[in-house]
């Protein structure tokens, strides 16, 4: 499967510095969104080491397999998928480790949302945090990832509806980040990907800005391409009102 991919951050409209990160590797077939959080410029820290980390280890464990794994493997599930939550695992440590260095970076840490293919067509998705992760898929669009915040618990719960949680004022209140704590607990998803499907990625200064309706109107634009729509979603989170860092990565599949 070929993929064809972007991906674009963006400021937005209300803060003074961008505290996402992202990383595209159409060799590795490895691709991550990282929404980082905490004073100063701390959250910029948190979301490029985690994405710096992640990237370097994946890497290492292509380009040398006698390399030393940490934490053991998880037999029930492919190489790929091991190596991708190690990843995550080690990027948690290292953004903890990070967190100590300095008085302005305690408390800092990051979501991250990553996508780590396999040649079997095998998309592995493993997030912490709200960042997302959508399959477009017959002219449908479908949440992947499952938002680890308080008001999407809420959700679950049957206390607050989807309406109510995107005007919520702790909708930006997150259950689960990398740095909290050494040991963190990582969703994986893994899906077959069909021809023609596409993956969005993207952190909640889109999601809370656009409805899943009106992305999927963007992505359906005729043959646009990742690029257009990547910077075309963009447009409209800040026409929205940019409230928060705007960070989209898009992929394509052809046969």
């Amino acid at each position: 499967m070929k993929i064809e991919s972007f991906g674009i951050t963006d400021v937005g409209r209300r803060r003074a510095h961008n505290e996402d990160s992202l990383s595209i590797s159409d060799d590795l077939r490895l691709y991550l969104v990282a929404d980082g959080m905490g004073g100063h410029n701390a959250g910029e820290v948190a979301s490029s080491t985690a994405v710096d980390t992640i990237m370097k280890f994946v890497r290492r464990c292509v380009e040398d397999k006698e390399f030393t794994w940490p934490f053991g493997l998880n037999s029930s599930l492919s190489e790929e998928a091991n190596i991708l939550l190690t990843a995550i695992r080690i990027a948690n440590r290292n953004v903890c480790l990070r967190a100590g260095e300095r008085y302005e970076y305690s408390g800092m840490g990051t979501t991250i949302v990553g996508l780590y293919m396999e040649k079997q067509n095998i998309a592995h998705i493993a997030h912490v945090g709200d960042s997302r992760a959508y399959v477009i898929r017959d002219n449908n669009l479908n949440q992947i990832t499952t938002d680890h915040s308080w008001v999407n618990e809420q959700i679950q719960k049957n206390i607050l509806t989807q309406k109510d949680a995107r005007n919520h004022r702790w909708k930006n209140v997150i259950t689960r980040a990398l740095g909290n704590k050494l040991n963190v607990e990582i969703d994986l998803n893994s899906i077959e990907i069909h021809p023609d499907d596409q993956i969005l990625l993207c952190t909640d200064g889109l999601s809370s800005m656009i409805d899943d309706p009106s992305i999927l109107k963007i992505i359906q634009e005729e043959e646009p391409g990742p690029e257009k729509v990547c910077k075309n979603l963009i447009q409209l989170a800040n026409e929205k009102g940019g409230l928060d860092n705007i960070t989209v990565v898009l992929l394509k599949f052809t046969q």
